[in-house]
């Protein structure tokens, strides 16, 4: 921290007024928003990796020469393990498309205008941006190739495949792997593979145009990549027909970059949907099964209503692996509940409201500013409170950077009350919904709790409720602070 204020002050002129640490985005480097006196921004970065640093500082470069929206690099450490980057603010597109992600899919006009403004924007960094891009700077490697499928096509294999204890003769599968691989890298071309292209990724200014980040693990590559990473993202919930606009949009866009043969381009999307559903699936299996992650186990059952998609569709001309596939994705532990999307031949769907039991009850907190949590359970979700109309301890300093987790944030809002009051209303809906639903033997509640920042009356009330429940009626309790990545199950006690 120290030297990046260092490297702060060298650039600037002084020390930063204040310095906010932002939201991780999953890689090794940690962000900070440096504020000036006079209140204009610097995004400081310190990341633990020189070789991934100099690959965004050239990209960043290259890609700002080119006139495309990213975020400049101002001012860089002599370790080049620090730098310094414009502000593009804090919005970003999947924070507002979160209320047609959190209603299942159902998008509003305004967050299909910003879906299609992103997609649209696409071409340029791919096409323009890979004109005199020297992709020998690329991290960890200047071009997509047969290891890179391969390591996916395996990763999927053995962590997710060989963990359902589904039987397949390995050769077979091996041999149309090849084929695949073979396919997807027929075309690289000379253009520019974002790789990591999702709605998390994009940030969006005060007119919601697009601005691009974390682009740094990008290289040569074939252009569908990043369409299927994008539009077939399983928790997105797109529904076909936004699909097809959006891919309409794109395509439209491209064409004034490169002459496009939009037959050919979406007979190769849909072999890119399946190689993608096959990696997000091999990284859910690491995750949630290996790793016991809830949020992973439960992004499974949308990937595989994907992969149904995608073989109802002749996604998968591989003889062999569509029959490993068709046979995976019929597997009774993938059999989809209450889910709207999961039929449609106008029979009445499953519900998990079937008095199968046992319970298990999920309590969240959340942000508002980052929307509603999804429900996956495919039952329509259940209580949202909202607490912001209770004192917050986070407009005064000393509990600033603490939860409500936090013995000093839970004294000061128990001593003033108001949340005492607004948790006996809660406990008193909880109580009668939990007890009916055990009594008809329903599997599925859910409980969240929102405030401003999601850290502290959100958390001491989902934190509170979780505890309550469990005390009371012995249920499992799946615990979950959105916004601190703290997730925790209370096991259902055995009578």
């Amino acid at each position: 921290m120290e030297r990046l204020i260092g490297l702060y002050e060298a650039w600037a002129g002084n020390r930063p007024a204040k310095v906010e640490a932002l939201p991780g985005a999953g890689s090794n480097r940690a962000y900070y928003r440096m504020v000036a006196a006079d209140g204009s921004t610097i995004v400081g970065v310190v990341g633990t990796s020189r070789d991934e640093n100099e690959a965004f500082i050239y990209l960043s470069g290259h890609f700002a020469e080119c006139g495309l929206p990213v975020p400049r690099v101002c001012a860089v450490s002599a370790d080049r393990l620090c730098y310094l980057q414009t502000d593009l603010g804090s919005r970003s597109l999947f924070d507002a498309i979160a209320g047609g992600r959190g209603s299942g899919g159902n998008y509003s006009a305004a967050e299909k205008d910003l879906l299609r403004r992103t997609v649209e924007a696409l071409p340029a960094i791919q096409v323009a941006g890979a004109h005199g891009l020297d992709f020998n700077r690329c991290y960890p490697q200047q071009e997509m190739d047969r290891t890179n499928v391969f390591f996916d096509l395996n990763y999927f294999k053995y962590c997710f495949l060989k963990a359902t204890g589904l039987d397949f003769h390995e050769l077979k599968l091996e041999e149309d792997f090849r084929c695949l691989a073979a396919d997807l890298l027929a075309e690289c071309g000379h253009t520019f593979l974002y790789r990591d292209f999702q709605a998390r990724n994009v940030m969006l200014d005060a007119e919601g145009r697009p601005w691009f980040i974390d682009f740094q693990g990008g290289r040569r590559g074939p252009l569908e990549y990043d369409v299927a990473s994008f539009l077939w993202q399983a928790s997105a919930r797109y529904p076909d027909a936004l699909r097809e606009e959006l891919v309409e949009a794109y395509l439209a866009a491209l064409h004034r970059y490169a002459d496009v043969d939009e037959t050919h381009f979406r007979r190769r999307l849909k072999l890119f949907v399946l190689f993608r559903i096959l990696q997000v699936l091999g990284t859910y299996g690491f995750r949630g099964y290996f790793e016991r992650k809830r949020h992973f186990l439960d992004s499974i059952a949308p990937a595989i209503q994907n992969l149904r998609k995608v073989l109802a569709d002749g996604g998968c001309p591989y003889p062999y692996l569509h029959d490993v596939l068709a046979r995976l994705a019929e597997l009774p532990c993938f059999a989809v509940q209450g889910s709207a999307e999961a039929r449609n031949d106008g029979e009445p769907s499953r519900s998990a409201y079937d008095g199968r039991g046992p319970l298990v009850v999920r309590v969240f907190s959340f942000s508002y500013r980052k929307g509603i949590p999804a429900d996956e359970s495919g039952n329509g979700g259940g209580y949202v409170f909202d607490c912001r109309g209770t004192h917050n301890p986070g407009r005064y300093e000393p509990y600033k950077l603490l939860t409500g987790r936090d013995e000093p944030v839970i004294r000061f809002l128990e001593e003033d009350g108001e949340i005492l009051n607004f948790m006996e209303h809660v406990y008193a809906l909880a109580d009668a919904h939990v007890a009916r639903y055990l009594q008809r033997g329903f599997t599925d509640l859910m409980f969240a709790f929102g405030c401003t920042g999601g850290r502290h009356r959100s958390v001491y009330a989902a934190q509170h409720l979780a505890e309550h429940l469990h005390a009371r009626f012995g249920v499992e309790v799946r615990l979950c602070h959105r916004e601190q990545q703290i997730a925790e199950t209370l096991p259902a006690v055995r009578s």
